[in-house]
């Protein structure tokens, strides 16, 4: 309650001069998920604003807006941001951090846990498994390339589950489909019917920038920079490190 009441002011503070209410598309990165979906009704109960909100990974959003998708605001992983400022989608002076995030591992629950204490063990673990799963998005695309680093990426590549953009690795583990996933911590913490065994050890850890702003086609400029000053502000941290995410 304590909270609510924070962003309520928070939010009053920042609010722009809007005569009427607006209608505003996110496009975000299924990472900040959970932390949104308690700040954007906050948000909208605030301004009278209406946000309709979209989940995806950050190649799948980084590849529609460069397509020429409509949304307001844009939040992906940091790498998709910078290019696509360099293409002009996002407006001048509108880029902000909302949040970060590491990778973490998880097993179906019930199943024996693995040690994941270090590099190498993590190696152990991953050629042990029949079968492995990592995301389509940010965390996806750094696995892959901590399979290369560590020699296994052909093992792996044989027995790696689908998993679709913004579905969370966790859902695959639980269905049995992967023995051992590989996904943000904020995306694997709410999933039931896993095990979170931890994060990845810190000489391979990986902490993913999301990050964004105002898409240089909005229709609703106010509307849209206000939300993000809404959810980069101070009080909505607050929200965000309740979901296992940290201050971007």
């Amino acid at each position: 309650m304590k909270a609510r009441v924070i962003i309520a002011v928070a939010t009053s503070l920042l609010l722009s001069s809007v005569a009427d209410a607006a209608e505003i598309k996110v496009l975000a990165s299924a990472a900040i998920r959970d932390a949104y979906l308690e700040l954007l009704p906050q948000f909208e109960k605030a301004t009278g604003n209406k946000v309709t909100a979209e989940w995806s990974g950050s190649p799948d959003i980084q590849k529609r807006i460069a397509a020429g998708e409509a949304a307001d605001v844009v939040i992906l992983g940091n790498s998709g941001t910078e290019e696509l400022i360099r293409q002009g989608k996002l407006m001048p002076g509108s880029r902000a951090n909302f949040a970060k995030s590491g990778a973490g591992i998880a097993v179906r629950e019930g199943a024996p846990k693995p040690d994941i204490s270090s590099a190498d063990a993590v190696k152990k673990a991953v050629l042990a498994a029949k079968s492995v799963a990592y995301s389509a998005g940010a965390s996806g695309a750094y696995i892959v390339s901590m399979f290369q680093k560590m020699g296994i990426a052909d093992e792996v590549k044989a027995k790696t589950a689908t998993v679709k953009p913004g579905e969370p690795v966790g859902a695959v583990v639980a269905r049995g489909e992967a023995e051992i996933g590989f996904h943000q911590i904020s995306e694997l913490m709410p999933v039931k019917g896993i095990q979170y065994l931890g994060p990845l050890p810190p000489e391979i850890q990986n902490v993913t920038v999301f990050s964004g702003g105002v898409h240089s086609g909005t229709k609703e400029p106010d509307a849209a920079t206000t939300l993000v000053r809404f959810l980069t502000s101070p009080a909505a941290m607050t929200i965000i490190t309740k979901h296992h995410l940290e201050p971007g």
